[in-house]
């Protein structure tokens, strides 16, 4: 008889060992589950942690038989002490330190300054030539302006004290025309004989006459260095564009490959023991390994 009772107690204690054990994974796949538990100490730090969380729980060998039976200490055996492990397979998810970077802000950033986009997405180091760059393209951009401007004025200086020019109400054409022509009457009897009537210029009005051929060509080369200097500008506003089409370009790019290696795989190596005392409350010791 009594070695029944003592199976009895035997098998009791390992069924309610196993239930624990049960028990216990089954809290551990939920609590992989939640990212947000505070498994990772430390506010997520790019290291290899561990922790140990011990959950006690009642005696194993609880006595549920009358108390008029007595049990002899010899015929009761008690398991061994020992720890069982069970290991759980590694559990992955993704976790993200910064938010993503927007590409269309890079884009922004490019066109108001470019470089100012590879700084947004963390990589400066090619930036800084397009910032260069567009600063160079400003530079000459404000030189041909300026000399064009001051060109300019000198031309049609020169047209009004030695050609008898009028300067108020004429077009960029006119100035083009008494560089190439003598007088008004040289330039109007042209446009009739190509039967160009809509072209001729009223003499009062538009009346023009160089002194020699010389002094025409005088004009013609300050017109000349003005022009070339406005055809400059044209050209550089071109590269302006065009060197912010290219720093947004290599800013989408630079974003694009933060944005990817932001996605990181970190794993957690869990593993279970069950510490089964003769003495002491039944335990559970959950290790947690973190690895990058």
């Amino acid at each position: 008889m009594k070695n029944i009772i003592s199976l009895v107690v035997l098998i009791s204690s390992i069924t309610f060992a196993q239930t624990i054990q049960s028990k216990s994974l089954i809290e551990l796949k939920q609590l992989s589950a939640v990212s947000s538990w505070q498994l990772a100490v430390g506010s997520r730090q790019l290291a290899v942690g561990s922790q140990q969380l011990t959950i006690s729980n009642p005696p194993s060998s609880i006595n549920h038989q009358p108390s008029s039976i007595n049990h002899h200490p010899s015929s009761v055996i008690h398991p061994p002490s020992s720890i069982l492990q069970y290991p759980v397979s590694s559990i992955q998810y993704q976790v993200s330190d910064t938010q993503k970077k927007s590409p269309a802000l890079a884009i922004l950033y490019s066109i108001l300054l470019p470089g100012m986009g590879e700084l947004y997405a963390g990589n400066y180091d090619s930036g800084k030539y397009f910032t260069i760059t567009d600063g160079v393209l400003w530079g000459a951009f404000a030189g041909f302006e300026i000399y064009g401007k001051w060109k300019e004025n000198d031309y049609k200086s020169f047209a009004e004290s030695k050609g008898g020019v009028k300067l108020s109400g004429k077009q960029s054409e006119y100035f083009a025309n008494i560089g190439i022509y003598q007088s008004i009457e040289d330039y109007n009897t042209a446009m009739e004989l190509d039967r160009r009537f809509d072209k001729t210029y009223n003499t009062a009005t538009y009346y023009w006459k160089w002194n020699d051929n010389n002094q025409r060509k005088e004009y013609r080369d300050l017109w000349s260095s003005s022009e070339s200097a406005y055809t400059n500008v044209r050209f550089v506003v071109g590269a302006l564009i065009l060197n912010r089409l290219i720093s947004a370009v290599n800013a989408v790019r630079l974003v694009s490959a933060y944005n990817k290696n932001l996605s990181q795989e970190v794993s957690w190596n869990v593993s279970v023991g069950l510490n089964n005392h003769p003495t002491l409350p039944t335990s559970i010791t959950f290790n947690f390994v973190k690895s990058f």
